[in-house]
């Protein structure tokens, strides 16, 4: 799928409330695909600066929302977010995922860290932190934010002996949570998804993110999990890594990120299904899926893929 069809087909579905778009949008891999290459020139050759400052504006000449990772790594703040809206289309929609500082019990041990590597996150599931440091800079945009997503790194059984324990842990925070705004929770321990967290989930109106990576279900085994539709106006999904392949193999495998290098045959289905029955629904549910480029080798001929296949079964 070239460009130009890429871009129409992506404009009907987002008009129809089905958003689908890539995770992150910095990837020079992309030009001669979603982006211009000339247009990042300066002094006649390419600049990586200027293109990583303001290639979001030429990614939603194709796109219509994206999953802003970098949101996981700090808080935004009012100029960060401000720069991304100014970039985009009023139709543009985003979706954040919440900072580290709320959804980590125990900080791992990365350089980032610091002195607090190893050290129980006295932040974890933090409402006022979570209301003042990540939604209070958000609140001017909230009409254009379709998702953000907690995302729950694999926990160890020294951080909770039982998934019962997490799941009313969870429950107390998303209780307190302001109302109003497209929660969406992602696990990463197979064993939580069980009725117990979908219900929960669904009590508080809260979207489960399906999700593919290394060590879950994939998307296509979770979508058919009783219950795992816990909102029916809401759907969201992730497809970020093959089962069994772990994060540093695929950046190894699929750097650049300019081509497809492995398909994937039950991911591109799932996602074509998720796709139809979001836009079955007549604008009843708003749907965001996302695609990142550890997932295949190129996420937007992933997307092209899906949205393909979705068309063919759609006929």
């Amino acid at each position: 799928m070239d460009r130009e069809r890429l871009r129409e087909r992506l404009s009907e579905l987002g008009a129809r409330g089905v958003y689908v778009g890539t995770s992150s949008w910095k990837y020079a891999g992309w030009c001669g695909q979603i982006y211009d290459a000339a247009r990042y020139e300066y002094r006649g050759r390419f600049a990586e600066a200027r293109f990583k400052r303001s290639c979001l504006a030429e990614y939603a000449e194709v796109f219509k929302t994206v999953c802003v990772d970098a949101a996981y790594y700090q808080f935004p703040t009012e100029g960060i977010l401000g720069d991304l809206m100014a970039q985009v289309p009023p139709d543009f929609r985003f979706a954040f995922k919440v900072t580290d500082e709320i959804t980590l019990p125990r900080f791992s041990r990365l350089p980032r860290f610091g002195q607090r590597a190893g050290q129980l996150n006295p932040r974890f599931l933090d409402v006022d932190r979570f209301s003042t440091a990540f939604l209070g800079p958000c609140t001017p945009h909230q009409g254009r934010i379709g998702l953000l997503v907690f995302e729950f790194s694999r926990f160890y059984a020294t951080e909770f002996a039982r998934g019962r324990e997490f799941v009313d842990r969870l429950e107390g925070f998303l209780g307190r949570l302001p109302r109003g705004w497209p929660y969406g929770v992602e696990v990463r321990n197979r064993n939580l998804l069980q009725p117990e967290y979908f219900a929960m989930l669904a009590r508080h109106g809260v979207t489960h993110v399906y999700n593919n990576w290394t060590a879950m279900p994939s998307v296509a085994e979770q979508w058919t999990l009783p219950g795992s539709r816990t909102t029916p106006d809401r759907l969201g999904a992730r497809f970020l890594l093959q089962p069994g392949r772990k994060y540093e193999e695929a950046v190894r495998a699929f750097s650049p990120y300019d081509r497809v290098q492995e398909a994937c045959d039950e991911g591109r289905s799932a996602g074509a299904q998720l796709i139809r029955a979001a836009a079955a629904s007549q604008g009843r549910t708003e749907a965001f899926l996302y695609v990142n480029n550890r997932f295949e080798g190129n996420a937007p001929q992933t997307i092209s893929a899906m949205l393909e296949q979705a068309a063919v079964s759609d006929a």
